[in-house]
């Protein structure tokens, strides 16, 4: 190899090693989707940290213990990818996967009986030894019940409606509907624990107005 194509090599290898990866870029269409009418995606095996709960009061002590040592430990990973693998990544915003036992209790708002699963997206090449360590790291940091409940896994999610929701939470009802009348004219069907409402909040509610708030909504179903 003579010495320009070595440099050449050299400044390629450098470009890969300093170049983030961003999974919100990776996956544009499934983190981008339009804002007027929803769309229908194919939803690709993704791995997320994950703990579940129930109650859907974002206040509640444990749905803010979840947040917390689910951002404590994916940036631990992140830090740990750097330095084994030399692979460096953005933490990507918080998803949420909602449900009921009651499909009627979800539908009628009894949030005292929502489940939740809240969610980070974690990039393919990451181990549960990383994570073993970074929840190592992470002790002292982030509630132990909630490190104790925490784990990786795999979510295929496969075909999904979703759209961008802007606005407050409390507004989302018109958007999910939209989703529901385009997976019943695409001759689907989805069962609430099986298929579960997927949300996933691009914005800081702690620094947005709510007017301003941006959220995927997604509903996996079945034709």
């Amino acid at each position: 190899m003579d010495q320009k194509a070595g440099l050449q090599q050299t400044r390629a290898v450098s470009n890969r090693m300093d170049r983030k990866l961003d999974l919100k870029k990776e996956y544009r269409e499934l983190y981008s989707p339009p804002g007027k009418d929803p769309v229908v995606v194919e939803v690709p095996p993704l791995k997320y940290l994950m703990i579940d709960g129930i109650d859907a009061e974002p206040e509640s002590e444990a749905f803010q213990n979840a947040i917390q040592t689910l951002f404590s430990v994916s940036y631990k990973t992140k830090f740990i990818s750097k330095k084994q693998l030399g692979s460096d990544y953005v933490v990507i915003p918080l998803e949420g996967l909602w449900w009921a036992d009651k499909m009627n209790d979800f539908t009628a708002g009894k949030k005292e009986t929502w489940r939740w699963t809240l969610m980070i997206h974690q990039p393919g090449f990451v181990t549960p030894e990383m994570i073993d360590g970074a929840k190592d790291a992470s002790g002292g940091k982030a509630p132990a019940e909630s490190l104790e409940k925490l784990r990786l896994e795999e979510l295929h999610e496969d075909l999904s409606a979703q759209i961008m929701h802007i606005g407050p939470y409390s507004e989302e009802h018109g958007n999910i509907m939209k989703i529901h009348e385009l997976i019943r004219s695409e001759g689907g069907s989805f069962e609430g624990k099986t298929q579960k409402h997927h949300e996933i909040y691009l914005s800081d509610f702690r620094k947005t107005v709510p007017e301003r708030l941006k959220t995927v909504l997604r509903q996996p179903f079945v034709r």
